[in-house]
């Protein structure tokens, strides 16, 4: 179990690595408009930058999103995996506490997925409000 717990947090490391070293790959290079170029034709490539500008912000809303609700759901899993198995270890060492344990599983399990629903809710703001 200790190693799997390593393996994962070693994949979860190498991810979260090669997305940061990916940044510079999105950035977009700004230029001078006005560079020998009249006012007609700079006023055009400001509206363009502006819409690149924009298309930019919503890459990065959707880029942030799904980080932040594949995260939530990664450890949200692997939270409810390691309550399930704890919870059966602990049922087939005392079988007769088996209703409190079950009781305090399913309560564990809500809180967990609530934690979930808040990073959707989450992410639904970044989309939407942002």
């Amino acid at each position: 179990m200790k190693k799997m717990k390593k393996n994962l947090s070693a994949l979860l490391i190498a991810l979260v690595a090669l997305l940061v070293l990916a940044m510079p790959a999105f950035a977009a290079e700004a230029g001078d408009p006005a560079d020998d170029q009249d006012i007609q034709t700079a006023t055009t490539e400001v509206a363009e930058d502006e819409a690149s500008s924009e298309d930019s912000v919503t890459s990065m809303k959707a880029i942030s999103s799904a980080l932040a609700i594949g995260l939530a759901a990664v450890a949200g899993c692997a939270g409810m995996a390691a309550v399930s198995s704890k919870a059966v270890e602990s049922i087939a060492r005392q079988p007769e506490a088996e209703g409190k344990i079950r009781t305090t599983l399913m309560l564990g399990l809500v809180f967990i997925e609530t934690a979930i629903i808040y990073a959707l809710l989450a992410v639904i703001l970044i989309i939407f409000v942002l």
